[in-house]
């Protein structure tokens, strides 16, 4: 079963009185409040009975597919300047190469499941070729960036279920304003810190001189031990901890998008970027050997003709010497931050009460945990109505 919709969306963080960082998010607190910016989702789910005659045998399909689309245009037209991040590249990611040597990005990206990398890649290049019929013939070739994370703990990813067409539905499907987040698309599978993982998202304005900027993150997590954890610093994985069953240790991965409207460069969308990482490790993650961690980033200030009219481009980019870039650090680093613990509470029971990452982290508990060390003087940063 494919769906592009949702079960009933939960509490999201600051709902609950828990406020990460000090920066004002934006309207959605969502990268889609970044001015142009879509996001789809494609969720698949079935038990695994649903085959045709004389198929083999296949175990349960948790997975799915989500892109983000840095605008509603023909992105091989109209690029966007871009970096390519690596901060554990134990992974796959298809066309990064290509974004990191010319710096920028000319298809939706798409996330999904580890062994789906071929179907994303496939679907994203026959969305590009019925949009542009001069791709591979007079207008060169297109680079599709796709990049996954595993599922294989709650999904049986050597079923391949994932096919071409999920991701043409799931740009079709593409929306702005609020974001579907936890057990949907891409996360549907995913584990974070023991607990049920998936997609969250988050944002950050940043003030200047006119109109201001803002700065908004999806991550796809799948990362982490139980016993890490950290939530507004209170480290309550200390004491908070999936059914032992249920709590596979640590392993997994974790893609950040970035998005930003501040005219930002290939090169300063690189130290945007690099800042990702701070988020992941307020979370409580030191990063494992084995993990897979990448982080996209993107500017919609400008758009590149794929045909430029002449020999040079004006772009205007940030400034490097004043204040801006230290506070679109900061935005980057408190909305990552924010999105892997919206994921953690957004997400939604996947298989059995026993299957290995399938349990979500229950809300509950986390505000009696945070209240608890906070009143025994733990550090972190609830509402000031929770203290």
């Amino acid at each position: 079963m494919a769906s592009s919709g949702n079960r009933g969306r939960k509490p999201r963080p600051r709902e609950l009185g828990i406020v990460l960082g000090t920066m004002e998010p934006g309207p959605h607190n969502a990268i889609t409040d970044v001015p142009g910016v879509k996001v789809g989702h494609v969720t698949i789910i079935d038990d695994g009975s649903g085959g045709r005659s004389g198929d083999p045998p296949r175990g349960p399909a948790r997975t799915g597919v989500t892109v983000v689309l840095p605008h509603g245009g023909n992105l091989f037209r109209e690029k966007v300047p871009a970096a390519f991040h690596v901060i554990n590249g134990y992974g796959k990611a298809a066309g990064s190469t290509q974004v990191q040597e010319l710096g920028n990005i000319e298809t939706p990206i798409a996330l999904t499941n580890t062994l789906s990398i071929g179907a994303a890649f496939e679907g994203l290049v026959r969305h590009a070729l019925a949009v542009n019929p001069d791709i591979g013939r007079t207008a060169g070739n297109v680079n599709p960036v796709v990049a996954e994370c595993s599922d294989a703990r709650l999904n049986d990813i050597r079923a391949l279920v994932v096919r071409p067409g999920h991701v043409t539905d799931a740009i079709a499907a593409a929306t702005g304003g609020p974001v579907t987040e936890g057990s949907v698309g891409a996360g549907t599978g995913m584990v974070c810190y023991g607990w049920k993982g998936g997609i969250g998202t988050a944002s950050r304005t940043v003030p200047t001189s006119g109109e201001p900027y803002l700065a908004g993150v999806l991550v796809l997590a799948n990362f982490g031990r139980a016993r890490e954890l950290r939530i507004a610093g209170v480290p309550v994985g200390e004491s908070l901890r999936p059914p032992a069953a249920a709590a596979p240790d640590g392993g997994g991965s974790c893609v950040v998008i970035l998005a930003t409207s501040a005219p930002a460069d290939s090169r300063q969308l690189g130290r945007l970027a690099r800042r990702a990482q701070n988020g992941l490790a307020r979370t409580g993650t030191p990063g494992d050997h084995g993990s897979g961690d990448y982080v996209i980033a993107f500017s919609t200030a400008r758009r590149i003709p794929h045909v430029p009219a002449a020999d040079q481009l004006p772009a205007a980019v940030l400034p490097e010497d004043g204040p801006l870039l230290d506070v679109l650090f900061q935005a980057v680093t408190e909305s990552t931050e924010e999105a892997v613990v919206s994921a953690l509470l957004a997400a939604e029971q996947i298989g059995g009460p026993d299957a290995s990452g399938g349990v979500p982290l229950p809300a509950a508990q986390l505000l009696a945990c945070l209240g608890s060390m906070l009143r025994t003087g733990r550090p972190g940063n609830l509402s000031r109505h929770d203290r």
